[in-house]
């Protein structure tokens, strides 16, 4: 299913097919910078580039008797080249393939994550200023607070994405590096020139300095951007699982023709993408951990991180990828009830006003203790299904006592409340 809705692009670049391409066109790019140089002929190398290639599957038988997938690799390619061969892979090691194909195929599927995000920004922007001044009850703990707008929730999700977006384009930097250096990154047999041109041709720097490996906090910092964007589209998609609630309903995934949400049920309509949602960036936030488990390896390399990365790096970024795909569909298909909205944001009896009125009578109260326990013994009252909140409060002599009824009725205007909406979009938005 993952495979079904994620963009073809993320899919094919993990492909076996392409893998083994990054490292052909690394292994052609270092004869045509070792030719250059003078180190090897610059016939061979046009020999190379012309008839260098490989098949997936015969790689795959060889590697099961070699039990190496770089050598299996050289041998393929080497059956298709001929005598030049012997100067491919002249004087590397196998990481300096593996390590700068992997930074390539890293930076290309960040890009395309980069792509996702800034699509999430555009829609959640338009959906941020569609509902600016729709208002509706902002809850803390669960439990209704003072009052907000949905587009104030969304601008808050917008402002997040951003983060995201800024966060990804550094950690894309900090893993676009590549490292043509020998066995321990000493270049014993190569000269740094090679490296320069190879990585200048990927489109990638140079690692300054390297072991026999890129070394794997780079990887970290990147996989912990594929965690906190997996986060953050956790945190949205429950917060639109909660507002989904039949007690609430004031958001709803978008149902479609046909669809059905139970096998017993044909009432219920839950938030099935949401929660799928929820349920992936669990695995992203395990993949994140595995890669720090992969930051201390001994002396110069060892390969207990290979393994690892085979399975976490494709895994996330293709999860990653189909999350924001999905996310946008429901942002894009949500269904929104502005009236379930006012109901709620009412149904307290004018609780949520509690802040102001405290404020008002705090002012005039020779303590503001004497003001809270007024306005909460009002509040405890309404809360004991005991009557309206603001009519109590109307009723109360203690409150009438400093207030006129004018001032009590505008501590209770939702547009006060609403009234730095404007100002907070200027500063989200500018």
């Amino acid at each position: 299913m993952i495979e079904r809705y994620t963009t073809r692009r993320m899919k094919d670049l993990w492909s076996d097919q392409n893998r083994f391409r990054k490292w052909l066109d690394i292994e052609i790019l270092t004869c045509e910078a070792m030719a250059n140089l003078g180190i090897i002929p610059k016939s061979a190398a046009r020999t190379i580039k012309r008839k260098a290639k490989f098949d997936v599957k015969r790689i795959s038988r060889i590697e099961e008797k070699v039990k190496h997938d770089v050598i299996a690799f050289l041998t393929n390619v080497a059956e298709n080249v001929g005598e030049e061969a012997k100067y491919v892979h002249f004087g590397l090691t196998s990481s300096d393939i593996l390590d700068t194909s992997l930074s390539v195929l890293m930076k290309e599927a960040g890009l395309l994550i980069l792509e996702g995000l800034q699509k999430s920004a555009r829609i959640i922007r338009k959906r941020a200023l569609q509902f600016k001044h729709t208002p509706m009850m902002g809850r803390t703990h669960g439990v209704h607070a003072e009052p907000t707008t949905l587009g104030l929730k969304f601008a808050l999700w917008f402002a997040e994405v951003t983060r995201h977006i800024d966060r990804l384009k550094r950690s894309i930097e900090t893993i676009s590096v590549g490292k043509i250096s020998g066995a321990v990154g000493t270049f014993p047999y190569l000269n740094p020139k090679v490296e320069q041109y190879v990585c200048r041709k990927l489109r990638i720097k140079p690692a300054p300095i390297s072991s026999q490996i890129v070394q794997r906090d780079r990887h970290a910092e990147f996989m912990s951007t594929m965690a906190l964007i997996a986060a953050s589209i956790e945190k949205f998609a429950t917060e639109i699982r909660n507002l989904q609630r039949t007690e609430i309903l004031e958001l709803e995934e978008g149902f479609s023709k046909g669809q059905k949400g139970s096998s017993i049920m044909p009432h219920k309509r839950n938030p099935i993408t949401c929660e799928r949602l929820c349920g992936l960036a669990r695995l992203v936030r395990t993949n994140a951990l595995a890669s720090m488990e992969n930051v201390a390896l001994w002396h110069e390399r060892d390969i207990s991180h290979s393994s690892v990365e085979r399975v976490i790096l494709p895994d996330s970024t293709i999860l990653v990828d189909y999350m924001l795909v999905q996310f946008n569909r429901v942002m894009e298909n949500l269904l929104v009830y502005p009236e379930n909205m006012m109901t709620n944001l009412n149904k307290t009896g004018g609780m949520i006003f509690s802040g102001r009125l405290l404020l008002e009578l705090g002012r005039k109260t020779k303590s503001k203790e004497e003001a809270y326990r007024i306005v909460q013994g009002n509040a405890m009252k309404a809360w004991r299904k005991k009557g309206d909140f603001k009519e109590l409060v109307l009723e109360d002599r203690r409150v009438l006592t400093y207030l006129s009824k004018q001032e009590i009725e505008d501590c209770f205007d939702l547009g006060s409340s609403l009234k730095n909406v404007n100002y907070i979009f200027r500063r989200v938005f500018k």
